[in-house]
């Protein structure tokens, strides 16, 4: 049995696979023996039937199989033992078929194979553009009501405004005005006038004093059959067709307030006496916005990076042909047309892959279990930090990293964050950096 390679350029070459007799002879021979013990013929018990018939009925498909698994395993060695950087698989040379599988005979097979072109990314001559984010007053001004906003409370007020929460007894009335005998009737009905769609239905709300009543048409003011289901305690389907008038007076009204800028919030926010004072509490929110804008700046680089990356391999030559008879052979729902679209992204997609490989590969970079969980950890941590929660315990926080390594998504997730965390740091050991500083929202046109 050999293998041998033709380098038709230097992205395409071709294996050749030839096996004779010798080399199926045995195995062939011990399937059959093994198939024969199986398989039920008409008219002998099972493992009885003569070789000779077995081999008629069941020789040719064995045959195959065991010659199919020789090539296989013969041309993944040759593969591995030559240490050839292949992209996709191989595949049956179109030019090249066996006819015929005869025992006895000795057989060629022929495989195409795409060759991973030869490249080297220069990242000692790379200058990359690296944004800093200014937290700046407003930034901060932003966030510490972000704070108060979120544990603030609802506190009495004395007459209603657009945004308050009003509570009372609400009642249908007749069209002269006086109360519907058997209407509805909704003794603790809630309702805000800023959900209002119509601005004269919102007006007749607004100022009323507890114990002051003002008349409204729910209909009219929602216009939405789930809001006036739940306002009138009905069912949809009668929520529909409700178009009369109906009578709220006031009994109780609540307004959202701030939390005021005192200790209770420091506390709330930072954990007990971890702030003291409100420039304290200006500092640890400047120093959770930079935290956040960090990674924020990274990913920024990351998409830099890849410019960069996509730039030095602009004339760098894929198997293209190949290719694209590899995705088609292996993805059976792709058309020849979604191929052709498709490929180019495909392509840049394999550039930077390769790219981040031979970097990765140049600094001995792997990724450990603590790695990962370290990644986790920070991913958790920022998701907390976008919904406003600095503070969060240090058990919350294992039991979240637990749970979220515990799915497959979640830990390849965490590895590829872990994985582009420390490529990224090795860009940063070997490139240039042009440092902007810029403002949050110049920041974000960069993503629009």
């Amino acid at each position: 049995m050999s293998v041998i390679q033709n380098n038709i350029d230097l992205v395409n070459a071709t294996l050749t696979v030839k096996v004779s007799k010798e080399d199926y002879s045995e195995k062939y021979d011990k399937a059959l023996k093994i198939a024969r013990k199986k398989i039920n013929v008409p008219g002998f018990r099972v493992g009885m039937a003569p070789m000779g018939m077995v081999k008629k009925m069941y020789g040719p498909t064995i045959l195959v199989d065991e010659i199919n698994k020789i090539v296989s395993e013969e041309l993944y060695n040759y593969i591995n033992e030559n240490k050839l950087n292949i992209l996709g698989e191989p595949l049956p040379n179109e030019n090249s078929k066996v006819d015929a599988f005869n025992e006895g005979d000795d057989f060629e097979f022929v495989f195409d194979i795409a060759l991973a072109p030869e490249f080297k990314v220069e990242w000692n001559n790379a200058t990359l553009p690296f944004y800093n984010i200014d937290v700046d007053a407003t930034l901060i001004d932003k966030q510490v009501d972000a704070y108060r906003g979120r544990f603030g409370k609802y506190v009495p007020a004395e007459k209603v405004e657009e945004k308050d929460v009003i509570k009372g007894e609400l009642v249908e009335l007749n069209a002269d005005g006086s109360v519907k005998e058997g209407g509805v009737k909704v003794e603790k009905a809630i309702l805000s006038p800023g959900y209002m769609k119509e601005e004269d239905q919102k007006a007749l709300a607004l100022g009323k004093a507890v114990g002051e009543s003002f008349v409204f048409n729910p209909a009219k003011a929602f216009g939405n059959e789930n809001e006036i289901a739940s306002l009138l305690q009905i069912k949809k389907e009668e929520a529909k067709e409700f178009a009369a008038d109906c009578q709220f007076t006031v009994a109780e009204i609540t307004r959202f307030a701030h939390a005021e800028l005192d200790q209770e919030l420091f506390d709330a926010a930072f954990g007990k006496d971890a702030v003291k004072s409100a420039d304290e509490f200006r500092a640890k929110v400047k120093a959770g916005l930079e935290e956040q804008f960090a990674g924020d700046s990274d990913i920024k680089l990351s998409i830099d990076v890849r410019e960069y990356v996509l730039n030095q391999l602009k004339d760098v030559q894929f198997a293209d042909e190949f290719l694209k008879r590899w995705l088609k052979a292996t993805n059976k729902e792709m058309t020849e047309s979604s191929i052709e679209a498709e490929y180019p992204k495909m392509i840049e997609d394999l550039k930077w892959q390769m790219a981040k490989d031979q970097l990765l590969k140049e600094a001995e970079i792997k990724v450990d279990r603590a790695d990962i969980e370290a990644a986790a950890r920070q991913a958790a941590k920022m998701q907390f930090i976008q919904y406003g929660m600095l503070n969060v315990p240090e058990d919350i926080l294992d039991n979240y990293v637990t749970e979220m390594l515990k799915d497959k998504n979640g830990l390849r997730n965490a590895s590829d964050q872990a994985l582009n965390a420390k490529f990224i740091a090795a860009v940063k050991e070997r490139a240039t950096f042009d440092n902007k500083t810029v403002s949050f929202e110049e920041f974000n046109k960069f993503f629009q």
